[in-house]
């Protein structure tokens, strides 16, 4: 197959503050998965991962771990590193920040940014959240605190060197403006256009000398480059930028990126200063950035300090790491949250990949050997159910590919497993097991096996991407191999007369809910009775009583799920928020008290309860057609009501 040309895929260089939950390795799976197509596509592909491993954060944890900075970072990149291999991921370079090379050449992009005008020296004096490694101005806080992780900030001043950002803003509007794939989902684009740049952008804070674990700047040694201008830069001195212009043959070839993906809590890192960082290097910008949703567990986004942590190798050692890869991959929507758990995990293993697809394999070439000696032979007996059968089989790549190109992966992989479900119903459409008591119509059986075997055949061959291991225990079965990309709309590609193995191995086990969870309280066993007890004894809040509603009174009321799909601040209020909520197929418009508790930002892609057909009103002069109905506790803090499960915008609520 001719190259389609170059490929560049970058992930989000992960932060060495610890070993990476499954939230954090979804993404390099999600990337893994990209890459691998992208090669099948016949792209040359160029897959960067790696780690961030500055900053005040680290500087600490090393502190209270007893070892040097770079000790710590160390033990932690390894076991990142471990746990991508364990994941079976093909990436082409792991960077590190403290490679010798990234460093040097972000030095020479930050004396060639001050050099120009664009980083100039001055204080700054603000609230500083040392987990996020950002400085807050008062009205940016939530609650006091940060408006990124809800945690304490402290006052802090100090001398340090800014990047001039607004003087790069409106050509950044522009090619936002120009370049509408840009930023994806379009709720980031829109995030970030509305909330960040249409308001007017801030010089950057780009040194600190309030810690010293970072890379100096080489001209003031009481300096360290700050986190974000050190980072972000690994996506072009990984492939051999250099600030010098010898810049290495690799960067002349995959630069500009195609894609960065990344998870959507960074986005305005990626959307905003990396662009403009490129663009005072004259540099182009990357093709696409994309901000991937969260995967939750429970309801909120995994976190060390929440005690709501999975970990892959840990979910490998239980359903193996292709059941793992499927789940995250299938399991994540486009554009907002998925949700992962033990049980979750469990009912997706045993019905799509032990029954769906383990099943189907191990009948097929079970009644292969049964009826032919394991011979797959075609005799061109065709039966009425054969063309659809056909049609399903050959049109997949198509429709596969399309998806891809559009990033999304979960339709992608349900596309493949129609090509599964399809053959299973081909089984019960042909019969085979009727087929074989009759010779006269041996040739039409051995047609539908060999039916039967293209689809499979065709199926891993799509799934090799997204479940490489499976997708290679299915072609040894078979004694084949993967089908040729462009061969993949066509029918006919396993040869003839192959004859399968002998014993098919069953690809996965069904797996008994309540003997997993034996094991995982075995591995995390429940809370002590008098931890029990202590929670059971937190706070409860009673309200004053309303007046007694009739039924019929309660009818009149219509709750449905709704999702955000846009929200912003109400100018004229400092309490309210506007959104667009999706009902059905229909959007309203909600204003909410809730400002207070919710940034506009994080309000998108949530589902939320609604009442529906409230009167509308005009708050702050702004129309109101429902109400997203909250929960208040005894200090008047709020919180959205969400559905505990993934249900679909316009779900009733009964």
């Amino acid at each position: 197959m001719s190259s389609k040309g170059k490929y560049y895929i970058t992930t989000a260089i992960t932060y060495t503050s610890g070993k990476p939950h499954i939230g954090n390795t979804y993404e390099i799976v999600l990337a893994d998965a990209i890459a691998r197509f992208k090669r099948q596509e016949g792209y040359e592909v160029f897959f960067q991962t790696g780690t961030d491993e500055h900053g005040q954060k680290i500087e600490l944890k090393a502190q209270e771990a007893g070892i040097t900075p770079k000790e710590f970072v160390d033990q932690v990149a390894e076991e990142v590193k471990r746990m991508w291999d364990l994941m079976n991921c093909s990436y082409d370079k792991f960077i590190r920040t403290t490679d010798d090379n990234h460093q040097k050449q972000v030095q020479k992009i930050f004396r060639k940014l001050y050099d120009k005008g664009d980083i100039y020296k001055g204080s700054y004096e603000g609230l500083y959240c040392t987990p996020c490694e950002s400085f807050w101005t008062e009205s940016q806080l939530v609650d006091g605190k940060c408006p990124d992780c809800g945690r304490e900030v402290r006052p802090a001043k100090e001398e340090a060197y800014f990047f001039k950002m607004s003087k790069y803003a409106d050509q950044l509007i522009r090619h936002i403006n120009e370049h509408p794939e840009f930023i994806q989902p379009v709720s980031r684009k829109n995030e970030m256009m509305n909330n960040f740049l249409l308001p007017g952008l801030q010089d950057l804070c780009v040194s600190r000398t309030s810690f010293k674990w970072g890379i100096p700047v080489n001209f003031d040694d009481k300096h360290v480059i700050y986190v974000w201008l050190d980072a972000l830069t690994n996506y072009i001195t990984g492939i051999g930028y250099d600030c010098d212009g010898n810049s290495a043959d690799l960067f002349h070839q995959y630069w500009p990126a195609d894609l960065h993906l990344i998870g959507k809590d960074i986005i305005r890192f990626h959307t905003i200063y990396w662009p403009i960082f490129l663009m005072a290097l004259d540099l182009p910008l990357p093709k696409q950035i994309f901000g991937h949703p969260w995967l939750l567990q429970g309801e909120g986004k995994m976190s060390k300090s929440r005690g709501n942590v999975l970990y892959a190798d840990e979910l490998a050692d239980f359903f193996g790491v292709d059941a793992v890869r499927y789940f995250v991959l299938h399991e994540m929507p486009f554009d907002n949250d998925g949700l992962i758990s033990w049980e979750l995990l469990v009912e997706r293993l045993n019905s799509d990949l032990a029954n769906t697809l383990g099943n189907l394999v191990n009948r097929t070439i079970s009644m292969s050997n049964k009826y032919f000696g394991g011979v797959v032979a075609s005799t061109g007996v065709a039966g009425e159910m054969d063309a659809d059968l056909k049609a399903v089989v050959t049109a997949a790549a198509g429709k596969v590919s399309a998806k891809m190109a559009d990033l999304r992966v979960a339709d992608a992989m349900t596309e493949i497993f129609n090509i599964f479900k399809r053959c299973n119903k081909y089984i019960d459409e042909t019969t085979p097991w009727i087929l074989a008591k009759d010779d006269a119509q041996k040739a039409r059986l051995s047609e539908v096996m060999y039916n039967l075997t293209e689809g499979i055949t065709t199926g891993a061959s799509l799934l090799k991407s997204f479940m490489p291991e499976t997708a290679d225990k299915i072609f040894r079965q078979l004694n084949t191999i993967e089908t040729e990309y462009d061969q993949l709309s066509s029918f006919g590609s396993y040869v003839s007369g192959t004859k399968v193995t002998e014993k098919p191995e069953i690809l996965f086990a069904r797996l008994d809910l309540s003997e997993v969870m034996e094991k995982v309280n075995a591995l995390h066993p429940p809370v002590e009775d008098e931890q029990k007890a202590s929670e059971a004894d937190e706070p409860v809040v009673d309200i004053e009583p309303k007046a007694e509603i009739t039924f019929d009174e309660f009818e009149k009321m219509q709750f449905q799920v709704g999702e955000i799909i846009e929200c912003k601040a109400v100018e004229k209020s400092k309490k309210l928020l506007c959104s667009q909520v999706k009902i059905g197929s229909q959007v309203k418009q909600i204003v909410s008290g809730i400002r207070k508790y919710y940034q506009p930002e994080e309000m998108v892609g949530k589902k939320v309860m609604v009442l529906v057909n409230l009167k509308p009103a005009k708050l702050s002069g702004v129309l109101s057609e429902g109400m997203l109905l909250c929960a208040e506790d005894e200090n008047g803090e709020l919180s959205l009501m969400t559905p505990e499960k993934p249900m679909p915008a316009g779900a009733e609520i009964c």
